[in-house]
């Protein structure tokens, strides 16, 4: 039995900049097989020069990527990705600008086969706070943000530092636990939106990974309690955007642990497995002295 399908949801309101990001992960996939799910193709949010083929509903993206729809019937959409082959590494789910990408992950979470893998809100930073004032617009994107695991501030070059300063602590508040991912243009490092390195273990990052980001790869020497190890990592101020890897668990058996913004997972993992959390943070604040007393 192989691993549940890693499913991304990514929301945000109208013009924060979804299409811009995910335009930028396909850019970037770095040899991940990327599925993307729309709604409806009539919108369709990826770059023309992406896109190598059109048939029966399924469009090949450069690099072995997919796009298909899920009209009404996101969850059959899922199982039909679940029993491709090759399967896909990642699918991320572009919601509308009014969903709430938080009840999206909430529906994943019901199908067997398929495990949420984060849910991010885009935000554009010199808007955002106007627009949760909007009487019209308000109740939504208080809404997107209250689920957020990860807050991507996207267009923060249009602010200045005291204005951005103040945003970090708004959405704090509106998004609490959540992890901030500053943004410029929708680039950001895709390992801090898929969860791990091109070559998880090596510690290396990809070459498109920002400057902004450090990566840390966490060894415990002995096996560990791998759910309390996964709850320590969300909830133990490590600076930690993402984290993920195997460890072996004080039963003998391989745990795959994954971290996104406080929330955690822990599970038995399937076949053997390679021994390191690879650990992701903003430049500066991993803590990575704390992180390796964490196993000692």
């Amino acid at each position: 039995m192989s691993d549940p399908l890693p499913a991304i949801t990514i929301g945000g309101y109208l013009g924060s900049g979804k299409t811009t990001l995910l335009n930028h992960l396909l850019r970037h996939a770095d040899g991940r097989r990327l599925a993307i799910l729309v709604n409806e193709f009539g919108e369709l949010p990826i770059d023309a020069d992406l896109i190598e083929a059109e048939e029966d509903g399924l469009i090949s993206i450069a690099g072995g990527c997919v796009c298909c729809s899920f009209g009404n019937d996101l969850l059959a959409a899922l199982r039909d990705l679940s029993q491709m082959q090759p399967r896909p590494d990642y699918v991320i789910i572009e919601s509308s600008g009014v969903a709430i990408p938080g009840a999206i992950t909430a529906s994943v979470a019901l199908l067997d086969g398929v495990r949420p893998d984060g849910t991010i809100v885009v935000v554009d930073a010199e808007t955002v706070r106007k627009a949760a004032r909007d009487d019209y617009i308000g109740d939504t994107i208080t809404r997107q943000l209250a689920d957020a695991e990860i807050v991507v501030i996207n267009k923060l070059d249009l602010v200045d530092e005291a204005t951005a300063s103040d945003l970090l602590q708004w959405l704090a508040t509106m998004a609490p636990g959540a992890a901030q991912l500053p943004a410029r243009f929708g680039q950001v490092a895709p390992e801090t939106i898929f969860g791990a390195v091109t070559t998880p273990g090596t510690g290396h990052k990809s070459p498109h990974s920002d400057a902004l980001f450090d990566s840390f790869v966490l060894t415990p020497s002995t096996p560990v309690d791998a759910q309390a190890l996964a709850k320590t990592l969300a909830a133990g101020g490590y600076g930690i955007i993402r984290a993920k890897g195997h460890v072996t668990g004080k039963d003998k058996r391989s745990w795959l642990i994954q971290v996104v913004g406080k929330r955690w997972q822990a599970d038995p993992a399937t076949g053997t497995c390679a021994t390191g959390i690879v650990c992701i943070g903003l430049h500066d604040q991993l803590a990575t002295d704390d992180l390796r007393k964490s196993v000692t």
